[in-house]
C-alpha cells in the first residue's frame, strides 16, 4: 500500500464521526443541551466541519494514496479479494480517471465508508487497533 496506515485510520475516524450524525429531529425544542444529554451533538448542522475535514484529508492525498483508499473500499465490500490488490488499485485509478465525481465526494457518499475501509485493512492483515 502506498498510503500510510495512520492516514487510513484518520479517515476511518472522520468517516465514523459522519456516520453517527443524523438530521435534526427536534430543531426547535427550546430545551437545555445538558438536560438532553447533549444529544444535539449527534445531529448534522450547516456549521458542522466534520464532513469538510474528511473532504480536506482525502483531497490532500496524492494520486497513489487516493487509489489505495478506493482499492481498500473495493476489497472491504467484497468486490475484489486481497490477492487482487494490484488489480484493485488499477481499477481505482481507472475510476478516478473516468469519473467526473471527485474521489472525496464519491467516498463520502458511501454510507458505511468507515466499515468498508476497516474491512479492507483487516483483509490485508492490517488494523487501526
Amino acid at each position: 500500500m502506498d498510503i500510510a496506515l495512520d492516514k487510513v485510520c484518520e479517515i476511518i475516524l472522520h468517516a465514523r464521526a459522519i456516520d453517527v450524525k443524523e438530521g435534526p429531529t427536534d430543531p426547535a425544542s427550546g430545551s437545555n443541551p445538558i438536560d438532553d444529554g447533549n444529544l444535539d451533538a449527534l445531529t448534522s448542522s450547516p456549521d458542522d466541519a466534520t464532513e469538510e475535514e474528511l473532504r480536506d484529508v482525502i483531497s490532500g492525498l496524492n494520486d497513489d494514496e487516493r487509489a489505495d483508499l478506493i482499492a481498500l473500499v473495493f476489497i472491504g465490500r467484497g468486490d475484489m479479494e486481497p490477492e487482487e490488490w494490484g488489480a484493485a488499485v488499477r481499477l481505482a485509478k481507472e475510476r478516478e480517471a473516468s469519473s467526473s465525481l471527485p474521489t472525496a465526494d464519491w467516498l463520502i457518499g458511501i454510507p458505511n465508508l468507515a466499515d468498508l475501509l476497516d474491512e479492507g485493512l483487516n483483509a490485508l492483515g492490517r488494523s487501526c487497533v
